[in-house]
């Protein structure tokens, strides 16, 4: 291809890209969100830059999927082409965003059963591809107050410090707590190391009377309860 052939080629696509971004924002404004392609709304996600929607579907293509976005770390997403320190912290907000509103918020209602609190800890660490600790916090009647994650680690294993768990109680005025991790590998059985934590985090507790009400472990879609099996 001639070289002036080329550079006007080059000088159209840069004046139709912003022209389709522009497009694609009224339709969002007008018609709503649910018209527009995955693409699509990561390309505004991610925008500006006339290349937004090609590095979206790159980004899609090479991570494998929509799904696999909550998975990726900041580092890996830099990894992609075109995606830079703004989009990738872009792209981590929204993923963050769209966890915390699968969470349940916290209601009057009281905690009542492991399938209760179980939905908090699904929604916030089932995707998590690193292990993570979370704490559930509640008042004197287990009403929520607050849900937090507290730790992450690395894909099979998180430290967990008692002192920072009381504190975080402590800070609540909290009564009680429910604590949880997940497990990336799929299996929900508790290690002998998730076993001794349970105990110095009870007996941490205790101390300022403080109940731990039970400890969950999150694989996928499946949960395992330490309270239901008599561990605590």
């Amino acid at each position: 291809m001639p070289q002036q052939h080329l550079i006007k080629s080059n000088l159209q696509a840069q004046v139709r890209a912003p022209a389709l971004m522009q497009r694609l924002k009224q339709q969002l404004l007008n018609q709503g969100a649910e018209t527009l392609s995955t693409v699509e709304l990561i390309a505004l996600l991610i925008g500006p830059g006339g290349n937004s929607w090609k590095v979206a579907a790159n980004m899609l293509r090479s991570l494998g999927g929509l799904n696999e976005i909550p998975k990726a770390s900041g580092w890996s997403l830099r990894q992609q082409p075109g995606i830079g320190d703004s989009r990738a912290a872009r792209l981590l907000c929204a993923m963050e965003i769209a966890a915390r509103l699968r969470q349940p918020c916290p209601s009057e209602k009281p905690i009542v059963s492991p399938g209760h609190s179980g939905r908090y800890f699904s929604a916030r660490l089932a995707a998590l591809p690193r292990e993570s600790f979370a704490c559930l916090y509640l008042d004197t009647r287990h009403r929520p107050i607050d849900f937090q994650v507290l730790f992450q680690g690395t894909i099979d294993c998180a430290a967990i410090y008692p002192r920072e768990v009381v504190r975080h109680c402590l800070e609540r005025n909290a009564s009680a707590v429910i604590v949880g991790h997940n497990h990336p590998s799929g299996d929900t059985q508790p290690s002998q190391a998730d076993m001794t934590i349970t105990g110095r985090l009870k007996d941490a507790l205790g101390l300022l009377d403080i109940r731990l009400l039970d400890h969950l472990i999150v694989a996928g879609n499946q949960l395992y309860s330490f309270a239901e099996h008599g561990q605590l």
